[in-house]
């Protein structure tokens, strides 16, 4: 199988989400197996380049999303598990990347493993999983938090209390969604104004413009939630948000955090649509090979890169190498089989059935002993004394 297939076989199964079978279905005609395509183990050292580059960064972001395993009995719910480095924002040189994990369930060790070497910024959500990275006396290189929740429903909808939480806070005392909204705008209006400037230009515009807004924002969550009972549904976010008020409003004070957390969300995209497609991973095995390749394409689509043409130039010499050993086993012919077998039988390590046959030869070439009353001497014997047997008449 030639580069060119197997990459287009890789890209479409991993970039486009078209499930093997249904290649399988398309290729037959054309009198292809796809049982013979196996990429992802010559992409490996590439794979491993990539983690060491992202877990050098100076900030990450990170999510997860749901991914069904196929188990002895059942699907569990399994996690892809991404972090993604993207320094543009902060005009940084060093070329995105992202890097993808695949775990049977979302316990908060396999997080903790992922970013055991990495001691730098990490945007991602609230989750306890990620609380032992924070903690000095866990991890001798501490992680900053930088949370962020994912972007729904508008430019403005990145915090637990952005526009989903003025939609349901008509129960407020003092009814101002309005003020939140324009709020939320207005610092996603600077953000987009600085994207793509030095992280000390960013960290300066954003004192003089968004530190004034986050401060009314912080006055008039603490003001509405003593208004609020306890069974309002509008408290439960606004809890949320003033307990990490610090980790939230980390971005006034450093230039590199984003104000949201879009990047890990547009890395999980192409998952929780494909997954439609594909509806599961066939084994614990096949979800970390989908973590691999998943790496390569979005690392290549982050660099502007063609993925398909990249991972055929990459697997190239692979294909080759493999075509080299195909050719001089067929050109040793018969010759591979009698080797390996006069190898064994000189090693002593003969199968069953060798050993079996190998004692039946040696009985048949065992010659066959008569009583000395019986031996006699052919010459010596008149014609007709002996008789078929050998044995005088």
């Amino acid at each position: 199988m030639g580069p060119q297939l197997l990459a287009t076989i890789l890209f479409d199964k991993f970039g486009m989400h078209a499930p093997l079978n249904r290649q399988s279905a398309r290729f037959k005609v054309e009198g292809i197996d796809l049982r013979s395509a196996r990429g992802t183990f010559a992409v490996m050292p590439l794979f491993q380049l990539i983690e060491r580059h992202v877990l050098a960064a100076e900030r990450l972001h990170g999510d997860d999303t749901t991914i069904r395993i196929l188990a002895k009995s059942k699907c569990t719910t399994g996690r892809i598990w991404t972090y993604v480095r993207d320094d543009r924002p902060f005009s940084g040189h060093a070329p995105p990347a992202a890097v993808y994990y695949a775990s049977s369930d979302r316990r908060g060790e396999h997080p903790q493993k992922h970013l055991a070497a990495f001691a730098g910024i990490l945007q991602a959500d609230c989750y306890n999983g990620f609380e032992p990275l924070f903690d000095p006396q866990k991890k001798v290189l501490p992680i900053t938090p930088a949370f962020a929740s994912p972007m729904r429903g508008g430019a403005s909808s990145n915090w637990p209390t952005s526009r989903r939480m003025p939609a349901r806070a008509r129960g407020m005392a003092n009814r101002s969604p309005q003020l939140h909204w324009r709020r939320l705008d207005a610092l996603f209006e600077i953000e987009r104004a600085i994207n793509g400037r030095s992280a000390d230009e960013r960290q300066a515009v954003r004192q003089e413009k968004s530190k004034p807004l986050l401060d009314d924002m912080h006055a008039w969550l603490l003001r509405e939630r003593e208004t609020l009972s306890r069974s309002s549904e509008v408290l439960k976010p606004i809890n949320y948000m003033l307990k990490r008020w610090t980790d939230f409003a980390r971005f006034i004070d450093d230039g590199r955090i984003c104000l949201s957390n879009n990047a890990a969300e547009r890395a999980l995209r192409g998952i929780a649509l494909g997954r439609r497609n594909w509806t599961f991973a066939g084994s614990q095995r096949g979800a970390d090979r989908a973590a691999v390749m998943l790496t390569l394409i979005t690392t290549a689509r982050l660099n502007d890169v063609d993925p398909k043409a990249w991972l055929a130039e990459v697997l190239a010499p692979h294909c080759r190498s493999s075509r080299l050993a195909s050719a001089r086993t067929a050109a040793l012919g018969m010759e591979a089989p009698a080797r390996s077998r006069q190898a064994r039988r000189s090693a002593g390590r003969l199968t069953f059935t060798q050993r079996h046959h190998t004692a039946r030869r040696a009985h048949a070439r065992v010659p066959i002993t008569r009583p000395s009353s019986y031996a006699y001497d052919k010459k010596n014997c008149p014609a007709g004394s002996v008789d078929n047997t050998g044995n005088r008449k």
